[in-house]
């Protein structure tokens, strides 16, 4: 009953946050990630808040922790003479090397694709750069919020004719750029079982982001128009939007996309006087006066408990649910609970904290956590052992030489 990716391992040079969680995904799912980092210029992730109990500290990020479950740390200095090697002999004994850095940086390293390659001539190597490995823009730096705004996305996000707000996070990092990382790694493994051949992966991070304007690339290239914010609005159902309900920032998010809906809603909130004009009948009407709607439908959800409101909308088949915050969601969700969503594993510096499992149920394999997040450089002796052979004594020398810290 080993997990899925039992026996790849992974030298990992990425860092923040598309590339930590990517290889995240498949340590999760039992890859040996490596995590190669420095105590001399630290994952800025580490001193991401929140963290624990309020102490700021290296080891003490949520955020850090969440992106780096099951790996392994270690600490070295790419710029001491003796590094290279090592990391080499890591490398010799992997099946994948993974960075998102800007073009360059691994070269620069001695860990360019074609060096890496030399050492393992079937790597399979993922570079993540902003916008990939070619073109006029290469050399680019860039982070979620700033690919939020390239890729179009921040255009569209925010109320109508106010200031584009963009997603409330750096969306890019979290679910796009991540996901299709993994996916193409799980891709290029699949094929060098298939033929023995290695491959560079060269992922532009804009790219998978633009995946998600489907329907604004429609709009344009069919009808010649160019969407903008529309809040909560959609384009064709009304009412559709969040609705304040009772008690302090309580929220309900209902969706009448059809004409069954609407029948539905009037009924399970007592068919109002206002609700019975014919001129509603209709979604084009109602989506013509959907500013009015809202107005008089949040009177009516104000008065409901938006729990109980959610449950009798789903019972009539009206897509509504409540807007959750975290308590509600970590607490609260019944859902979540059942399928075992929140998992606590014994961190060493933070003791017991939470961290979200695995979305996938595989039928016939586990899926677990199998540690939580590494302390910086935690497990340096343990992988310089294991997988470069080095004796105590060696590795007492290149901690005193300052190769590794």
């Amino acid at each position: 009953m080993k997990l899925p990716l039992a026996g790849v391992r992974i030298t990992d040079f990425t860092w923040i946050g598309a590339g930590s969680y990517a290889t995240k995904i498949l340590a999760d799912y039992g890859a040996d990630v490596i995590k190669i980092e420095s105590a001399t210029r630290i994952d800025s992730l580490r001193m991401a808040a929140p963290y624990k109990d309020g102490k700021p500290g290296i080891n003490r990020s949520g955020y850090f922790a969440d992106r780096n479950t099951s790996k392994r740390s270690i600490t070295v200095d790419m710029k001491h003479p003796k590094t290279l090697a090592l990391v080499k002999q890591l490398i010799a004994r992997s099946d994948v090397v993974a960075n998102n850095f800007t073009p360059g940086v691994m070269e620069r390293f001695g860990l360019g694709y074609e060096a890496v390659r030399a050492v393992r001539p079937d790597i399979v190597y993922l570079a993540m750069s902003m916008q990939g490995a070619s073109g006029p823009e290469r050399d680019y730096l860039g982070y979620g919020a700033s690919m939020v705004a390239l890729t179009g996305l921040q255009h569209l996000t925010g109320l109508p004719e106010r200031e584009p707000a963009g997603t409330g996070t750096n969306f890019p990092d979290h679910i796009p750029n991540p996901c299709h990382a993994a996916f193409a790694v799980l891709a290029a493994l699949r094929h060098r079982r298939r033929t023995g051949e290695g491959q560079y992966i060269d992922i532009a991070q804009t790219e998978p982001a633009i995946a998600l304007l489907g329907p604004a690339v429609l709009e344009l290239t069919v009808n010649g128009r160019t969407l903008t914010r529309n809040g909560n609005e959609h384009w064709g159902a009304a009412p559709h939007g969040v609705y304040r309900c009772a008690g302090e920032d309580r929220w309900i998010a209902i969706c009448v996309m059809n004409e069954a809906h609407w029948p539905a809603l009037r009924r399970v909130l007592g068919d109002p006087q206002w609700m019975a004009q014919p001129r509603w009948s209709r979604a084009a009407s109602r989506h013509r006066d959907r500013r009015e709607l809202d107005g008089l439908l949040e009177r009516e959800t104000a008065r409901w408990n938006a729990e109980e409101l959610m449950h009798a909308l789903q019972a009539r088949g009206v897509p509504a649910g409540v807007v959750q915050n975290a308590k509600d969601v970590i607490e609260n969700d019944p859902q979540l609970g059942h399928r075992g969503h929140w998992v606590k594993l014994a961190h060493p510096e933070m003791g017991e904290t939470i961290y979200n499992a695995s979305p996938f149920r595989f039928s016939r394999t586990p899926t677990q956590l199998s540690r939580p997040a590494p302390l910086l450089g935690e497990h340096t002796r343990q992988v310089l052992r294991e997988l470069a052979g080095l004796e105590e004594a060696q590795i007492e020398s290149l901690i005193n030489e300052g190769a590794l810290k």
